[in-house]
């Protein structure tokens, strides 16, 4: 049988202010999300001299494909062991293998072994950024959680702009084996911080986990992310491979939707989309991912191919776009927090980023930096207003035994987004590059992008002027298509964004106003099963 407490979290001081073993725990969080998010731009950074020493370049693909792949496909069960289990126990296990999967990454003799290793280590990410998610929903009511967007927002954006410039300082001084290495203090204070703070009740079930169902959803995830990654560069889009996962896909989501209807305990338990809001929110989430990762590959490839940034300062180039995020969702935080009103947010962010990847879709070979920046900003704006609402919307959608696959779902729904984003985006662009080369460069033009349309700084150094200014057209025409296509999917978050349903958030206000869902600002419901 199961039990509900009512489990009195740490009165806030006088002020409004949060304790500071709650203040501790945030900013352990907040060094756990860092990890998460640094990883992979700081190794994409030391890559060229991990290959240089190790060799196996014909593999290199794998060593970022094997990460994203265990992350993606161990991120909703992670969720909901934290819901089965108890959050605290299961996040310090992420943490924990997180850090195993970096340190055997950093000590890798061979490609393979490193591929092997990542893997590990994309299994502890996934239950990083939703066990960070999950424990500020069990820690702070949805009305007060907004204060805190801001730090979330400031943690991304740092990462952002800071993770190449890390990993290029790294690995030129301390070696590649570092770029793994530097997780574990880090790591380790979180583990410390959490371990000795952070109380939260736990829990027994007797419910076994669904086993059936997490290898479903895990077969399905990971032919998605194999035919987002491997479509149009490892394969043809028609090939038979692509074809056999787009089935194999398709198959095993469709029995893992079945199977949920009848498990004693589904991983993703299927009546949180009856929310209306929880679904529009996978959807705006799942749209905000492919915008976001589809702007941050093409437009420092502009840049530095058509505006001739330096490739070393690659992450500042973002910075009217992150800067602009961190802004507004500071803005939207704290306006959430003091009225409970969120809707207009969605809605605004969404019209803001049509608008802006519209704008960045006009940029040509005589756009200058600072109007690039502009339409940048933009749409930094627009992705302010989203990032963080959506999860916190999606949140105070579920009851609290459902925070874990809340949490976890959002996270999911944002990351495949971003595959499809990276991997939609990254075949109009070749397609188009390839043809205004072949226009306008010739044979010679058609030579230089048949192997890839995406050229490092060493290779256009070696290209005749003729070539280099029709390739300088072709990333113009390519981003101008990528670009385009993102404002036609963001229509579909703005369209979502109207029939989000105003329902006032869990948790008191400043003034414990109207926003309380039970008029009690010092009390969370945790349901705790015996």
């Amino acid at each position: 049988m199961a039990d509900t407490k009512t489990v009195e979290p740490e009165a806030a001081e006088p002020g409004g202010k949060q304790p500071k073993s709650v203040r501790v725990v945030l900013l352990a969080l907040m060094i756990t999300m860092m990890l998460a998010m640094l990883d992979n731009m700081i190794v994409g950074t030391a890559m060229p001299t991990i290959v240089g020493d190790l060799g196996g370049l014909e593999h290199l693909s794998w060593v970022v494909t094997a990460y994203t792949l265990a992350t993606a496909a161990s991120t909703p069960l992670w969720g909901k062991l934290g819901d089965m289990y108890g959050r605290k126990g299961v996040f310090m296990s992420s943490i924990v293998l997180f850090l195993i999967g970096s340190a055997l990454s950093g000590m890798a003799q061979d490609m393979g072994q490193l591929i092997t290793f990542r893997a590990v280590q994309g299994l502890g990410a996934g239950g990083l950024m939703v066990g960070v998610m999950a424990i500020i929903g069990d820690l702070i009511p949805p009305r007060e959680r907004g204060k805190y967007q801001g730090m979330m927002a400031g943690v991304m954006a740092l990462a952002m702009i800071g993770g190449p410039l890390v990993g290029g300082t790294i690995t030129d001084h301390w070696g590649w084996r570092w770029a793994f290495y530097i997780n574990l203090p880090l790591g380790v204070v979180a583990l410390a911080a959490i371990s000795a703070v952070l109380h939260l009740p736990k829990k027994r079930t007797q419910a076994r986990i669904d086993y059936l169902g997490a290898a479903l959803l895990t077969v399905g995830i990971t032919a998605i992310v194999l035919v987002t990654t491997w479509g149009g560069t490892e394969y043809a889009w028609t090939s038979a491979v692509i074809m056999e996962l787009v089935g194999i896909g398709v198959a095993a989501l469709v029995g893992f939707v079945f199977w949920q209807t009848r498990a004693a305990e589904p991983v993703v338990p299927l009546h949180i989309f009856r929310s209306r809001n929880f679904t529009l929110m996978s959807v705006i989430g799942f749209i905000t991912g492919f915008v976001m990762f589809g702007a941050t590959l093409f437009l420092p490839l502009y840049q530095q191919s058509v505006q001739g940034a330096s490739a070393t300062n690659s992450g500042l180039l973002l910075l009217p776009m992150l800067g602009a995020m961190l802004v507004t969702s500071m803005v939207a935080g704290r306006v959430t927090t003091n009225t409970g009103r969120y809707k207009v947010f969605p809605v605004v962010g969404s019209v803001l980023m049509v608008v802006g990847l519209y704008l960045l879709s006009l940029m040509d070979t005589g756009t200058s930096r600072f109007t690039s920046g502009v339409y940048m900003a933009v749409v930094g704006l627009g992705m302010g207003c989203l990032m963080q609402i959506t999860m916190l919307v999606a949140q105070n959608s579920v009851e609290m035994k459902d925070m874990g696959v809340a949490s976890s779902s959002t996270t999911l729904f944002r990351t495949l987004g971003s595959s499809f984003g990276v991997a939609i985006m990254g075949a109009l662009f070749n397609s188009r590059v390839q043809d205004v080369m072949a226009e306008r460069g010739g044979a010679l033009g058609a030579k230089v992008t048949e192997q890839s349309a995406q050229l490092d700084a060493k290779s256009l150094a070696k290209l005749p002027d003729a070539v280099s200014e029709a390739y300088k057209h072709a990333v113009s025409a390519g981003t101008h298509s990528a670009f385009l296509l993102g404002a036609v999917v963001a229509v579909v978050a703005l369209v979502a964004s109207v029939f989000v349903k105003e329902v006032p958030l869990r948790g008191a206000g400043p003034k414990g106003d109207a926003g309380a869902a039970d008029g009690s600002a010092a009390k969370v419901a945790v349901v705790e099963a015996v």
